[in-house]
């Protein structure tokens, strides 16, 4: 009974620590392992916003788009219909643009999306509307125009093939990709 009590709290630690975080908002970002975390998730600990360009990552190649993905997150999410930036969105580009900062060679395409709803020359309007929401944010934020092209997907690629408002919210958004300079 004695052993139950003490190995009580340690198994309660760990399961914490094991638990990933539920977004209901559709403001989620992508985080370690490509999952989507919450919006908290990203490049304070171990980052290299934080470490001067290194990561705590093994394997990890900083400012890779690996790298974007599990350190910053490299996608914001949008309402139906909508291409304006919450809050969380605006948090997630704030830490993408000081990742650009430290990776000044860096260029980065912006791929706008959209749900299923509508017409396909409707989403592809507010796929661009999206991407050109996070441009104009991060140029904002001190990154340069040149370094930013945008492109709109539309309902094209979806990330989630549901027909249904969870898999909706996923597809409503704006990826982050670097480009690979040869």
């Amino acid at each position: 009974m004695i052993r139950l009590l003490f190995a009580l709290p340690l198994l309660l630690a760990l399961a914490a620590c094991s638990s990933t975080s539920q977004d209901t908002t559709g403001t989620a970002t992508r985080g370690a392992g490509g999952s989507a975390a919450g919006s908290g998730q990203g490049a304070l600990s171990g980052s290299p916003l934080g470490s001067g360009g290194s990561t705590s990552n093994a394997g990890v190649v900083p400012g890779s788009q690996e790298d974007l993905e599990i350190n910053v997150g490299d996608r914001v999410f949008f309402a139906f219909d909508s291409a304006v930036l919450d809050e969380a969105a605006q948090q997630t580009l704030d830490r993408q643009a000081l990742w650009l900062q430290q990776h000044g060679n860096l260029t980065v395409t912006i791929e706008g999306h959209a749900d299923e709803r509508g017409t396909r020359e409707y989403n592809l309007a507010l796929g661009e509307r999206r991407a050109a929401a996070v441009k104009n944010y991060l140029v904002a934020k001190g990154i340069p125009a040149d370094r930013i092209l945008t492109i709109s997907y539309g309902e094209e690629r979806p990330v989630d093939p549901g027909h249904n408002e969870s898999a909706w919210a996923l597809n409503r958004r704006a990826v982050t990709v670097v480009n690979v300079t040869h």
